[in-house]
């Protein structure tokens, strides 16, 4: 058995090749820490996935350290990670787990940024006429996009950049198209947009299908759209950093020593708050909580949830809402059928996304031409549109 295995988690991807750009990290880690049994693993979207990467790694280590291979601290690194840990730690009580920290606000990131934009033109010109648009995921976690404003902010720091400006692709704003219309009205000469995405995949097609559309409208400023950052021996070096941190222990990944999600101490009737939040996430999921309780409203048959943010909408899925509506109006279920407009769900590139709860189903590709058929044949008549099914939740 050897000792140490080290567990480097990334987000997965629906894109092959972004995946690929993962796992080439993985391999330079590897090479890095031949001491150590590295392997990977994915949130979502790819295999394997988190639990199973960490029960194969504690299998054969006496000492898990799970690395986290995210740009800022959000949902995933805050809930999904610590909960994948409490189920490992129950399953193999004999093995020493510790999560490390994600690569954050660091200079080096920042260098990195700034090394992207730079290699996308050939000098910087008028840097007094020059604007800098940097792009960043977006969470619906406050403290991340904090994060991703102070990294911005560093990144213009005694530069001869006249604007530097943070934006977002998507969940919050300021959205891109937003950002860079404002820009806009500055009258720059150039604007170099710098993606700060790990890997390539969708978000990236995204922006570069919005950066288009923005240079047909304003054909005299010249903008370029940088690289990602990729796998670079500047985030090599920061991953090394947060290694070894976690490795000596010395900054352990905050949310892991929660008093809301392990034991501390005598206080371990306080993890009962994280079942709490998890009883919380589920009901807004389903809406159908085990946990008796009064609503304000009749009880609905079932609840349809429609992606309205600007991917989805920029797809049709506004005019999805308003078809919907329109016809269970038609079979007059309108009032034990609800239909909602929601924040993104992930699908970003694949909308207009909808979901079906409690049954669970989640469609994707939906158009406003497809709201009778999926009035009649699911909603109503309980059988699926197979030809737009995303997935079954279980």
């Amino acid at each position: 058995m050897r000792r140490t295995g080290i567990l480097v988690v990334g987000h997965g991807s629906r894109e092959p090749s972004a995946n690929r750009e993962f796992e080439e990290l993985v391999d330079c880690v590897r090479e890095r820490r031949r001491d150590f049994d590295v392997q990977q693993a994915y949130v979502e979207l790819a295999a394997p996935a988190l639990a199973d990467g960490l029960a194969a790694v504690a299998a054969r280590n006496e000492r898990v350290v799970v690395a986290p291979l995210f740009l800022f601290a959000a949902g995933h690194v805050k809930n999904d990670i610590p909960l994948a840990l409490s189920g490992a730690r129950r399953r193999f009580p004999s093995v020493h787990f510790t999560a490390g920290r994600v690569l954050g606000v660091h200079p080096a990131m920042a260098e990195l940024a700034c090394q992207r934009a730079f290699q996308a033109v050939d000098g910087l010109g008028d840097g007094k006429r020059t604007a800098l648009v940097i792009v960043g995921r977006g969470s619906s976690d406050p403290d991340a996009n904090g994060d991703f404003f102070k990294l911005a902010r560093l990144l213009g720091e005694g530069r001869d950049f006249a604007w530097v400006t943070p934006a977002f692709i998507g969940i919050t704003r300021p959205l891109f198209g937003e950002a860079i219309e404002l820009v806009a009205r500055a009258r720059p000469q150039r604007i170099l947009v710098v993606p700060y995405f790990l890997f390539g995949g969708r978000l990236l097609v995204q922006l570069e299908a919005q950066i288009q559309e923005f240079r047909a409208r304003y054909p005299w400023i010249r903008t370029t759209l940088a690289p990602h950052l990729g796998v670079d021996p500047k985030l090599l070096e920061v991953f090394d950093e947060r290694l070894d941190e976690a490795l000596s222990e010395r900054a352990p990944l905050a949310c892991d020593n929660c008093q809301y999600r392990v034991p501390i101490g005598a206080l371990a009737e306080n993890v009962g708050g994280f079942r709490s939040l998890l009883w919380s996430a589920r009901h807004m999921e389903t809406h159908a909580q085990a946990m008796p309780h009064v609503h304000a409203h009749r009880p609905m048959r079932r609840h349809v949830l429609v992606c309205g943010n600007v991917d989805c909408a920029s797809r049709g899925s506004i005019a999805l809402i308003t078809e919907l509506r329109r016809a269970l109006r038609r079979v007059g279920r309108e009032r034990e059928i609800r239909v909602t407009r929601t924040s993104c769900m992930g699908r970003c590139g694949e909308g207009p996304t909808v979901a079906v709860y409690p049954d669970g189903i989640w469609y994707r590709g939906v158009t406003p031409a497809d709201a009778n058929e999926l009035v009649d044949c699911h909603l109503i008549g309980d059988r699926l549109v197979g030809r737009l099914v995303d997935a079954i939740m279980q």
